[in-house]
């Protein structure tokens, strides 16, 4: 299978211009097109699909950070989400717990205010969790960014969480 990266001509990095990443798969995407292949034989057809499926799927993992970071931790032989690998920071850990807390208190009182800040709050949370992955890849500090994965991915399904009950309450 071909490198994500690769595919787009891009160095693996997690720093990426996505203007580029844009530009190329817009090209990929309209010279793979099944529709490119209606008069062709099926297994042109099916090369044509399978190809597209990659490069959608290529350009979903390069265009978001969490999904980036992790892919490049996999290139790297980590994979960020072992089921067998629970050590995890205890702060962390009791953060988790208080912001999940906050959020259903949240969600009982539907205070619009205290949801506004909430997202700002995790908003914060997950640029500065970026940066850091940023830098930890600069400086090739993988457990680092494995356990920064980690966290961003909790900050990200929260915020995803809490911008439900923006739609809940609409």
């Amino acid at each position: 299978m071909q490198n994500y990266f690769e595919l787009f001509h891009i160095l693996p990095n997690f720093v990426i211009d996505l203007n580029t990443l844009e530009k190329t798969y817009q090209i990929q995407v309209a010279q793979q097109h099944p529709d490119k292949f209606a008069t062709k034989s099926n297994k042109e057809k099916m090369i044509a699909m399978q190809n597209t499926s990659l490069i959608n799927t290529a350009f979903d993992t390069l265009q978001s950070p969490l999904l980036r970071a992790t892919y490049l931790l996999e290139l790297q032989g980590i994979n960020a989400f072992n089921e067998k690998d629970t050590n995890m920071d205890v702060s962390f850990l009791m953060n988790q717990i208080e912001l999940r807390e906050l959020l259903e208190e949240i969600k009982i009182t539907k205070n619009k205010v205290a949801l506004d800040n909430f997202i700002k709050d995790i908003t914060n949370k997950i640029k500065r969790n970026i940066y850091k992955i940023q830098i930890s890849f600069e400086r090739n500090i993988l457990d680092s960014v494995k356990k920064l994965v980690r966290e961003l991915k909790f900050y990200m399904q929260l915020n995803i969480q809490a911008n439900q009950l923006i739609d809940e309450w609409l």
